[in-house]
C-alpha cells in the first residue's frame, strides 16, 4: 500500500502518540530501532516489521488478560 491508503485506524484518535511510542519501544526491543531513520520505516524488511507488529499484538493481549484476570478476582 502506498502513502495516504492506510485503511486501518485507530479507534481511539487520541491514542495515537501513545501507539506511535509503544511501536518505537518494540522496535528498540527487537533490535530494528537503530535502523529507522527519522520516522521512516521504508529500509526495514518486511520480516523486521512483522516482529514489531506482533509483539506489539502479543503485548497488547497479555495486557488485557491481566485486566480481565485483576476484575474477576
Amino acid at each position: 500500500m502506498g502513502a495516504g491508503q492506510k485503511s486501518n485506524r485507530l479507534i481511539v484518535p487520541q491514542a495515537q502518540k501513545a501507539m506511535e511510542q509503544f511501536k518505537y519501544e518494540i522496535a528498540a526491543q527487537v533490535g530494528v530501532q537503530n535502523q529507522i531513520q527519522g520516522g521512516y520505516w521504508g529500509h526495514i524488511s518486511s520480516r523486521d516489521c512483522g516482529a514489531v507488529g506482533g509483539n506489539m499484538v502479543r503485548q497488547m493481549i497479555t495486557a488485557y488478560e491481566q485486566s480481565l484476570a485483576g476484575k474477576q478476582q
